[in-house]
């Protein structure tokens, strides 16, 4: 980087005022929270995320150096939340993905359903392929039992997420069934929730990470230590 590009000296402790600000403010937040998701506690996470993530960079850009604090979830956070201070109503986004792993299951499970409602066999053309046969058990049981007992359906959980919305208002009914997904605010969303094979995955790498430390702190006093010499 160029000498004109860089930031200024007083730039750099700029930022570092404005994280100090963020730290006030988080704590403040933090001592009047409501409840664990206040969301006056996640906006002043979010602006001492970014307070911290801007003065890491300038000080890099100033002098090269970095700073010792990681704030998860900095890259892909939520914009500071700007709905209602009130909110009136709210939607409860969720998503959850699995995959097929025991087609067979699946459709023995299915099978059993169809065979409960329609004794006469009525059914039996919905449970002959992989999506009828997910259509009836979706149909039958709710999606917190389905997550539950996914084992059961022939089912492997993946990613799951799922985000509170605040809203002025009540939706009118049917007003977003035909994209349900397709209007959310960022700046809107008082929380969220994400499960991921990834993060185990980043745990067991700090994990063994620390295991490599511990081991290379692990002195054998007889072999590595010299005896003193009484004399000296």
């Amino acid at each position: 980087m160029s000498d004109a590009a860089q930031p200024t000296a007083a730039e750099v402790r700029a930022a570092a005022e404005a994280v100090k600000t963020a730290l006030d403010r988080h704590l403040a937040a933090v001592e009047r929270r409501s409840g664990e998701d206040d969301p006056a506690v996640y906006e002043a996470f979010n602006q001492l995320a970014a307070a911290a993530e801007a003065y890491d960079e300038l000080l890099y850009d100033r002098y090269d150096e970095v700073t010792p604090f990681e704030i998860p979830g900095t890259d892909e956070s939520l914009p500071p939340y700007a709905g209602p201070e009130e909110p009136n109503a709210l939607s409860v986004l969720i998503r959850r993905d699995y995959a097929v792993v025991e087609p067979q299951r699946l459709l023995a499970q299915a099978e059993r359903v169809e065979a409960a409602e329609y004794e006469d066999g009525a059914g039996a053309d919905a449970t002959g392929t992989v999506h009828g046969a997910l259509g009836v058990l979706f149909g039958e049981f709710e999606p917190d039992e389905i997550a539950s007992r996914h084992k059961e359906f022939g089912l492997e959980e993946g990613d799951s997420t799922l985000w509170v919305t605040a809203a002025d208002e009540p939706a009118d009914p049917g007003e977003w069934l035909e994209a349900p997904f397709e209007q959310i605010d960022p700046q809107r969303v008082v929380c969220r929730f994400d499960v991921s094979a990834v993060f185990d995955d980043e745990d067991a790498e700090d994990g063994a990470d620390d295991d490599d430390l511990e081991d290379d702190l692990d002195l054998d006093g007889d072999e590595d230590l010299e005896p003193l010499d009484a004399d000296r």
